[in-house]
């Protein structure tokens, strides 16, 4: 079994920032890469940012230049630091990981439950 375990949802003014994290556990044999979905009401879920196993980041044009991710490895987590927020990034935030698992390594695709992220004044 994997499990994806986010935190760091929350309440935050415009302007403001958040920090969520993502740990992924279980029987991983290799993590090819994590990233962060976002999902607003009534809209599509988007990819938000990405990170490789070697370090390759790509992001979303709406959210360059004031989100970071980053990643630990060893802890198989990823971390998604958000600043300026504006009231368009109010969203459920999902995390997402392409593994390698088990026993035999099969390759899947993972996802948190989600965690909220609210921008309000």
């Amino acid at each position: 079994q994997v499990q994806l375990v986010e935190s760091g949802g929350g309440l935050v003014q415009p302007g403001g920032s958040l920090r969520l994290s993502c740990a992924a556990s279980g029987s991983i044999f290799r993590v090819n890469a994590m990233g962060w979905y976002r999902q607003a009401p009534g809209k599509e879920r988007e990819l938000v940012a990405r990170i490789t196993s070697g370090g390759s980041t790509n992001y979303a044009d709406t959210v360059k230049g004031r989100f970071t991710i980053s990643s630990d490895n060893a802890k198989n987590t990823v971390y998604l630091q958000m600043n300026s927020l504006k009231l368009e990034d109010t969203a459920v935030y999902y995390c997402n990981a392409d593994l390698v698992v088990g026993s035999w390594h099969n390759r899947y695709d993972y996802w948190g439950q989600g965690t909220q992220v609210t921008v309000s004044s």
